[in-house]
């Protein structure tokens, strides 16, 4: 059986410990983005704030670690987005999940899927009228069966200096 809950301010460095684990898993092994982690210390500041807004635009759901007291063994973190509207979404509101993250130890127990069907009901109680995420191959499994469906994407991407 999975506790998930809603993750608090005490579990921001947790939270980024985890986003590490999934950037790990995604990044090969010694690239410049898996090894760097020189953000960790002024992102875990950022988090505790953004979970402190417990009805801001952020939710995390977690479940904690059986054998760490303190220790997360799963994470999934969203954000709430406005566009404007559009048909079968008049009122812009765009989920975003991001950061799904399990500790190895801890892996094919359900965690992530009971953590993400938190954060989609969190998503319904705000009215959002559709979710995006990105997935590996190895994920897309889970996703397609709460219902995720691929989508034709023709995003990019410009990175800000100094941001």
């Amino acid at each position: 059986m999975n506790l998930v809950r809603r993750a608090t301010p005490e579990d921001a460095e947790e939270l980024i410990r985890l986003r590490q684990v999934m950037i790990d898993s995604v990044f090969a092994a010694g690239s410049a983005i898996e090894s760097d982690t020189s953000w960790h210390a002024e992102s875990t500041t950022t988090v505790r704030r953004r979970l402190e807004e417990r009805q801001g635009d952020f939710a995390a759901f977690v479940v904690d670690h059986p054998d760490r007291p303190g220790g997360l063994a799963a994470l999934v973190a969203g954000t709430l987005e406005y566009r404007i509207g559009r048909v079968g979404n008049p009122h812009g509101r765009v989920g975003h999940v991001f950061s799904v993250a399990t500790d190895p130890d801890q892996r094919r127990r359900g965690h992530a899927r009971a953590c993400t069907e938190a954060l989609l009901d969190w998503f319904r109680e705000r009215g959002a009228g559709s979710v995006d995420l990105n997935t590996s191959p190895e994920a897309e499994p889970l996703y397609a069966s709460l219902g995720f469906v691929r989508k034709p994407d023709p995003s990019m991407r410009l990175r800000l200096q100094g941001a």
